[in-house]
């Protein structure tokens, strides 16, 4: 009887631990530029390696972020740096937020397809979200109020066109904040007067991206550092990756893995 209850838990401790490994989980919250990657690299991961489950949320940069350091989440979603307070708050805390790229994005500036403009300066992009021109015919447009839409402030993508665009000015009040790049793009969509920003990815037939300084956003123009509004992608993690997390990510740098960044509409690093 003895033997038999030895055997019973020795194929419970063995049950035990097959299960631990089938039910390997990683949670990556934060940007929504990044999600569309993260989804589908971790859609394909999934299919590759069944005993690892990878949940992709969005939310926004700073979320992410938060959610890292807080030991939520193994991965957060970044489309911008992190930023120093950040990295204080993750130290005291006992988190060091470690940052792959995984990608590179060009931030598009993008207005709805009845919009007679087909491109800008980075200077007028500026006047226009920082409320010094409010009407189209200033920009060479069309008569008519421009309606304004940006991210919101958790945005990674609302911090890198703040640096990148408005050289940290505000934002116009009357802006129409949107939480995510999605968003952005249904809104200028449906709004003829509207203008909008968006990464790459989320360029579709329903909007028009502008030259911005003459140049149209594109993998080409990213790559070959023409386009001047880009930025690189990231996924932070707490320190150097290891195990399963480790793994996903060499996926992500991986050919295999930067084919689906490309498909889906971003750029590659290689």
């Amino acid at each position: 009887m003895r033997r038999y209850a030895v055997l019973a838990a020795t194929a419970v401790l063995v049950l035990a631990a097959f299960l631990a490994r089938a039910k390997e989980n990683i949670v990556i919250e934060g940007s929504t530029t990044v999600f569309p990657i993260a989804q589908k690299t971790a859609e394909e991961y999934m299919k590759k390696n069944p005993d690892v489950s990878i949940s992709v949320r969005g939310g926004g940069s700073g979320v992410g972020i938060a959610s890292l350091i807080d030991g939520a989440v193994q991965i957060g979603a970044s489309s911008r740096y992190i930023k120093t307070g950040e990295i204080a708050r993750a130290q005291s805390k006992g988190v060091n937020p470690k940052g792959t790229i995984v990608a590179m994005d060009g931030l598009a500036v993008i207005v709805n397809p009845a919009n007679s403009v087909s491109g800008l300066t980075r200077a007028q992009v500026k006047d226009i979200y920082t409320g010094k021109v409010s009407d189209w015919k200033q920009v060479g447009g069309t008569p008519g109020k421009i309606t304004v839409v940006s991210r919101d402030t958790s945005s990674g993508t609302y911090e890198a066109f703040g640096e990148l665009v408005l050289q940290k000015q505000k934002v116009r009040p009357d802006a129409l904040l949107q939480a995510s790049n999605q968003a952005v793009a249904e809104l200028v969509a449906k709004t003829p007067t509207a203008i909008g920003y968006v990464g790459l990815g989320y360029i579709s037939a329903r909007v028009k991206a502008l030259a911005i300084d003459g140049v149209i956003p594109s993998a080409e123009t990213v790559l070959a550092n023409k386009y001047p509004v880009s930025r690189p992608l990231f996924m932070y993690t707490n320190g150097a990756p290891t195990g399963a997390v480790k793994a996903y990510l060499d996926f992500v740098l991986s050919p295999a893995g930067q084919k689906l960044v490309a498909e889906i509409g971003f750029v590659p690093l290689k």
